[in-house]
């Protein structure tokens, strides 16, 4: 095989791409949009060809998306990887404050189910139209703004 040949083997498209890295193509194509992979080269027809440091990218983003992190935490982590020189205190201070971000919304998830065992618990379940829930809802609504 030749060295030109090689390098096309390594060459694979968008499909091929999201089926190795376990997503869809809108995924990627997402992801794109996003900023999050860079551009790929193209071939002569026009359509984009990847290579196994984005299945590699692309894999590390979905992993950090399953972890919580957002967006901007992602790219800020990929920048720091794209830079080449970035320290693990770097990437650890990112860490960070996403836990923090993960302990908020926790501890916003217990509220919402105190609310909620609190609303539950003021209904019997009876078979009237009335019932504590929904005027707690109505109420709520009415209460907020916007």
């Amino acid at each position: 095989m030749t060295a030109t040949k090689r390098l096309q083997a390594k060459r694979i498209t968008r499909g091929v791409l999201s089926q190795r890295a376990g997503c869809n193509i809108e995924t990627v194509r997402y992801y794109e949009r996003a900023g999050l992979m860079p551009d790929p080269e193209r071939s002569e027809g026009g359509y984009r060809l990847y290579q196994e440091q984005h299945v590699r990218r692309l894999q590390f983003i979905r992993r950090c998306r399953e972890l919580g992190f957002t967006i901007a935490e992602i790219r800020a982590l990929l920048d720091l990887v794209d830079r080449k020189d970035y320290t693990c205190e770097e990437v650890r201070d990112i860490s960070i404050a996403h836990v923090e971000e993960v302990r908020r919304k926790i501890e916003d998830l217990r509220r919402l189910e105190r609310t909620m065992l609190g609303m539950i618990k003021e209904c019997d379940g009876g078979a009237v139209p009335e019932c504590p829930i929904i005027d707690a809802l109505f109420d709520a609504a009415a209460v907020r703004p916007g």
